[in-house]
């Protein structure tokens, strides 16, 4: 048996492999086939001293004869586009994947499109002793038209007799130059539904399989040269011969296996092996054994529970599957949406080589699972495993999305251990497997079109997997996801207005689907943002980990810090690559007005004027914005039935189709709020006031911004919040929003000191600009006051975290009955629950023994700076309907 190869055998300089990557580290390849024959036993062979760098001769007539059958059938793409340039002067032997005459016929025609020596004409003194110059890693079972498990041989003996040759001619000097060949690939070029069971995938076919990928999909056929291995630095390593043959095989294969799984994915077919993989894990196995003494049964009936539920789990990817369905969506996105943009791929490519990539994109739609993964596939990236929610485990749908890569997941694991831990694992050897992840830390779909507080179990498990096995740096890759019509529109109207949420069930699906056909949705844009290096978050965060794999068990006292820090980051950078859509802009706009309508000019000019705060004062690289004109604009919300145009004698007036387009458009405002945050903030302040100074406007909004931070997943400090208001105050000034007198001049450091800021008297287009950019944000004070004010009214040690959160839902839904409609999220319980968090983290309330929340004089001071926002007659209206928490009768004492 020969010895073990070692753990670094690389004959390429530096250690690299033939496309500039290296092998996983600690990886053991596969040993060599039974059989392989030592160098040694190939008697010298008698070659010429100097080599000429070219082979004379015509390539021969069997192939020219091949050639006229097979090229009407083949359309070549090759890459790089002049792979001459990696070649010099010496000979060139090129190695395929597989033998197979197909596979010689279109490289010797790639080879004579690009001008390099033909394959088919044999090496000076022809070493390989073939009359090629080629050889290949494997070979088909020529034997069957049907192809056979465990038919490959996976030496070559060419290989070995060339190794030898160089031994015993010292002259020579032969590169090696790798050739992956892939018929039919690309999914854009795909000529029907039949041809995409005969794409490339990662099954060794026969004969007869090949020759109807040819036929119907050679048209689309990638053939990829990569960078020439020098034989002669092999040989110059004074390896013994069975090793170095073994050592160049060996990182020969784990090249073309590389450039396979990056042209058509990861080899996930072994969907057995993978859950096989999961109950023979440790921490299952005790998971499992737990169980049975729980249930008080055998270990194997626990044992069948654990693999029933690993099946339900595991994903089933198939790329035939993959190519269909993208054949397939290329027409729905092209039916339902006028158009899909995708921005900062290029940055990402740039980005993700090396990494586990684990995408993490904002959740509004159902579409958010099939659209990233079909982008990525169009551009030539593996799709990534989804993580999904087991509600979309339908019939013949679940399936479909279980074989393009989709996991799925309970809605809860508590109290089930047993369910926590295979899926736990199961995530654990797809990150110690390389394969890339996606999953929505929101939980579920946003209903109000904000981003859902995130959860940190997926990220969680993710980086648990990833200590547990260190092997490949993991990269969050945040995705902004923007719709200008949402498909479930309707269906999130009916939660949004109190309807119980409908179940999936496959007959909605398909009674749904001739109305999706119908209607045109508008444009969707995806934008990748600033990904983030879990290895710099750790160096950060965990500066302790020493970078050794932690055991199984182990629960290091920083991992919630770094799960909570990934989680806010991940969210942050999803706001910072929002792209702002005309829907967005309408939103804004029309929603500020009490009947959500505005004169044709006023529209224009509001519209103008948030696209000027977004050019004047970008809030990061990666938000985009729509390049029309407001007047584009309009016309597209006519086009997508959002606007009805009212005409009139003194100008035309624009409004919502109806209350239930309006209650819809505040889900498409919020998507974009945080953009605004600064310039709605000095507008709030001077919705109740004419004057103010601007040391007490920038004091007040540092004050307010760690709550404003938390609700809406700002990137800045409370100091760079400042300097933003800062800016955002010349932007108004110089548009005459706000003008600014200078202090006059005096000894001491007063409140005025800055200036004093002042808005126009009376209602003029000024002021109503104001006004309409500080309503988005105004609803958000008014939340947090209703809260203060319930706090107060029952006084401290009397409400817990639970009944301060209820009493606070009751106050916000019986104040937009009475006082005004507001949109739906106003009473929404999670922005209540994250405010109160964080006046307990900033500790201006705080618990006491009974868990009641107790607080000092503190927070009646913030309570009065309220006034300066919120207009008398509102604080008034909230302190009335302000409910008091039901308080237990006495208990009357028996000796009276």
């Amino acid at each position: 048996m020969p010895t073990m190869p070692e753990q670094n055998p690389l004959p390429f300089p530096d250690g690299q492999g033939p496309d500039g990557s290296r092998p996983p580290e600690g990886g053991t390849p596969p040993p060599p086939a039974a059989g392989a024959a030592p160098d040694q036993a190939t008697p010298p062979l008698p070659i010429p001293v100097s080599a000429p760098n070219g082979r004379p001769g015509k390539t021969p007539l069997w192939a020219q004869l091949m050639h006229k059958l097979i090229d009407p059938w083949v359309n070549l793409d090759i890459e790089p586009e002049a792979p001459g340039a990696l070649i010099d002067s010496r000979p060139v032997c090129y190695v395929l994947e597989d033998y197979g005459l197909s596979n010689a016929l279109i490289l010797d025609r790639a080879c004579q499109l690009a001008g390099l020596p033909s394959p088919l004409l044999p090496l000076p003194g022809d070493p390989i002793r073939r009359k090629r110059a080629y050889l290949a890693l494997s070979r088909r079972n020529a034997s069957t038209l049907i192809p056979e498990a465990g038919a490959t041989k996976t030496h070559s003996d060419s290989l070995a007799r060339l190794l030898q040759a160089h031994r015993h001619n010292l002259s020579l000097d032969v590169q090696l130059v790798p050739v992956s060949i892939f018929v039919g690939r690309a999914p854009d070029k795909a000529s029907g539904w039949f041809a995409v069971l005969f794409s490339e995938n990662w099954a060794l076919v026969g004969r007869f399989r090949r020759l109807l990928a040819i036929l119907l999909n050679g048209r689309s056929t990638i053939v990829r040269f990569s960078p020439p291995v020098s034989i002669r630095d092999s040989i110059d390593e004074a390896l013994p011969p069975e090793r170095t043959v073994r050592k160049l095989s060996r990182v020969l294969r784990t090249h073309f296996h590389r450039i396979r799984e990056s042209v058509i994915g990861p080899d996930l077919s072994t969907r057995r092996l993978l859950v096989d993989q999961v109950l023979a894990a440790e921490p299952v196995k005790e998971a499992i054994a737990d169980q049975a003494r729980r249930d008080h049964t055998r270990p194997e009936d626990a044992w069948k529970k654990a693999h029933a539920m690993a099946w339900e789990i595991a994903a089933d990817y198939s790329n035939p599957v993959v190519r269909s369905a993208s054949f397939l969506l290329s027409h729905v996105w092209n039916r339902i949406y006028a158009g899909v943009l995708i921005h900062h791929l290029d940055r990402f490519k740039e980005a993700a080589p090396g990494h586990e990539v684990v995408y993490v994109p904002s959740h509004r739609s159902h579409m958010d699972y099939l659209l990233l993964s079909y982008l990525l596939y169009e551009r030539g990236i593996v799709p990534p495993h989804i993580a999904a929610g087991i509600n979309l485990n339908l019939p013949v749908i679940g399936t479909l999305l279980r074989k393009g890569g989709a996991f799925f997941m309970r809605r809860s694991f508590r109290g089930n251990p047993l369910y926590s831990a295979v899926f736990t694992e199961y995530v654990a050897q797809l990150v110690s497997g390389g394969y890339s992840l996606e999953y929505f830390i929101e939980g579920g779909r946003s209903r109000t079109g904000r981003l859902v507080p995130p959860k940190g179990g997926m990220i969680s498990m993710t980086v648990r997997a990833y200590l547990r096995q260190p092997r490949k740096p993991v990269l969050f890759q945040p995705v902004y996801i923007g719709y200008e019509k949402l498909i479930e529109g309707n269906s999130y109207l009916d939660e949004l207005s109190g309807r119980p949420k409908q179940k999936e069930s496959i007959w909605a699906l398909l009674r749904n689907i001739p109305r999706i056909l119908r209607r045109n949705y508008g444009q969707v844009v995806v934008n990748f943002g600033e990904p983030i290096a879990l290895s710099q978050v750790l160096a950060e965060r965990a500066p302790e980990w020493d970078g050794k794999p932690l055991k199984e068990d182990d629960k290091p006292a920083w991992l919630g810090e770094v799960v909570s820090c990934l989680a806010t980051d991940i969210h942050t950078r999803i706001n910072g690559a929002a792209d702002v859509n005309p829907i967005n802009l309408l939103a804004l706009a029309l929603l500020s007005t009490p009947k959500h309508a505005m004169a044709e000019a006023d529209l224009i000019a509001q519209i103008d004027l948030s696209k000027a705060l977004l050019a004047q004062l970008p809030y990061s690289d990666r938000v985009t914005v729509t390049p029309h004109s407001p007047e584009r604009i309009i016309a597209h919300g006519l086009e997508i039935n959002v606007l009805r145009r009212i005409s009139h004698p003194l100008g035309d007036v624009l409004d919502v189709v109806d209350e239930d387009t309006a209650v819809l458009l505040s889900y498409y405002r919020n998507n974009v709020l945080h953009l605004f945050t600064a310039a709605a903030w000095i507008a709030c302040c001077f919705q109740n006031n004419r004057r103010m100074s601007r040391q007490r406007l920038v004091g007040l909004g540092m004050q307010l911004y760690p709550f404003l931070q938390a609700e809406l997943f700002l990137p800045w400090t409370a100091e760079q919040f400042g300097t933003r208001i800062e800016r955002t105050i010349e932007v108004f000034i110089a548009s005459r929003l706000l003008e600014q007198s200078l202090p006059p001049a005096r000894s001491g450091v007063g409140e005025d000191d800055g200036g004093m800021l002042a808005r126009n008297a009376g209602q003029t287009d000024e002021v109503f600009r104001l006004r309409a950019i500080g309503h988005s944000l105004q609803q958000a004070f008014e939340r947090y006051y209703i809260a203060i004010s319930v706090l107060v009214k029952n006084g401290p040690g009397t409400l817990g975290t639970a009944e301060l959160e209820s009493l606070c839902q009751q106050a916000a839904q019986r104040l937009s009955l009475l006082y005004a409609p507001a949109a739906p999220e106003f009473f929404d319980k999670t922005l209540f629950r994250g405010f109160i968090q964080k006046l307990r983290e900033l500790g201006l309330v705080w618990p006491d023994e009974h868990s009641k929340l107790r607080f000092d004089a503190r927070l009646d001071a913030w309570a009065r700076d309220a006034k300066v926002i919120l207009g008398r007659e509102l604080r008034h209206t909230i302190e009335r309907v302000s409910p008091e928490a039901a308080r237990p009768e006495p208990v009357p004492d028996p000796s009276e």
